[in-house]
């Protein structure tokens, strides 16, 4: 038996797991050495075996959010954390306590249902808990990172659980120092800070559309809004293969804003920060023509040219090819490069 096995509460490993009911996409891949991890205190016998038998390794939680090859050798370690608590509350704020393998959305319909609202912007976004800091996620002018106290993982270069501040997450558009450390962090918990005071953020056209002018919806309404927004836009993962949004909104400065405003005068764009002009990536692929489009088993989303889709049978190799026909197109036409937002693995 191996250390991990023998531990006291030990990880299940599991060789040669495919993993298709472990990705969005639905890509057939097939994990070497698969750990399934349901506390923190499993992790440092796991990384111990990995270091000592020089394996490669990775961490999958709901795999809302990667790209899979087919085989992926060495070790897959599969984040099921759960639970979640109130660590306390003052005036200001309720802080909570989240396991990293909590599923992001059932997270956003309990804190509304037990009175702490400020997640109803993200309604829907696929993934996990864990997951979330990593990429930060944002929706409809929100962004996770806002709402984070304090992150607590395992530092695989350290060998040590670590604690890290807000401060030291260094959040950015889809960004974060997580994601700037590659193969280092094993987010177990997350803790978030509620605030107590609540305003409405439906400033985002979608959003906004949903209410009239001088509406002063509640939290639970901004909910419903989103996922309508969404489950139209967005397909079920359940029904077809995909990632949610595929490419990150890229930032221009306004110089380059202006420019392209004189060609194309209804050109979808957002403030950013000072001197900076996001620009609606899904505009952008819309106007090149690939809405609707398929390429052999993949394709663009019919109804949002932000998403791409496995129609059935597609793999890694399929979708990077598409990625780079949009990629291509775009910038050839616009002279902006579309970040993939997805992992690749």
């Amino acid at each position: 038996m191996t250390r991990a096995q023998n531990a006291s509460n030990p990880a299940k490993l599991t060789p040669n797991l495919g993993l298709k009911h472990r990705n969005t996409f639905g890509l057939d891949a097939v994990a070497e050495l698969a750990y399934e991890i349901h506390s923190p205190e499993q992790i440092p016998a796991v990384m111990s075996e990995i270091a000592e038998q020089k394996l490669s390794w990775r961490v999958l939680g709901g795999g809302s959010n990667v790209i899979l090859p087919s085989a992926l050798p060495g070790a897959t370690l599969l984040i099921d954390i759960l639970g979640q608590e109130i660590l306390c509350s003052d005036e200001e704020a309720t802080y909570l306590s989240v396991g990293a393998g909590v599923i992001w959305h059932e997270l956003v319909a309990w804190t509304l249902e037990n009175g702490m609202p400020g997640f109803e912007n993200l309604a829907l976004i696929p993934g996990t808990v864990g997951a979330a800091p990593i990429q930060n996620i944002g929706a409809y002018g929100v962004e996770i990172g806002e709402y984070i106290d304090r992150i607590e993982a395992f530092d695989a270069k350290d060998h040590a659980f670590v604690t890290l501040p807000k401060e030291a997450c260094r959040f950015g558009y889809r960004d974060s120092y997580f994601k700037q450390n590659p193969g280092r962090f094993i987010v177990t918990k997350v803790v978030f800070k509620m605030p107590k005071a609540w305003q409405a953020r439906i400033h985002y056209a979608d959003l906004a559309k949903q209410f009239p002018l001088d509406a002063n919806p509640s939290p639970e309404e901004i909910f419903l809004a989103v996922c309508k927004i969404r489950t139209h836009k967005l397909p079920d993962p359940k029904v077809i293969g995909n990632a949610g949004s595929f490419f990150q909104n890229p930032v221009i400065p306004n110089e380059q804003y202006e420019t392209l405003l004189k060609t194309y005068t209804d050109l979808v764009s957002y403030a950013d920060l000072p001197g900076k002009r996001k620009l609606a990536a899904g505009w952008l692929i819309d106007q090149c023509g690939f809405k609707g489009q398929r390429m052999g088993a993949v394709g663009v989303y019919e109804n949002q040219a932000l998403v791409l889709v496995n129609h059935g049978g597609g793999t890694a190799e399929d979708i990077l090819g598409l990625a780079k026909c949009i990629r291509d197109k775009v910038h050839d036409k616009f002279g902006v490069t579309l970040q993939i937002e997805p992992n690749i693995f």
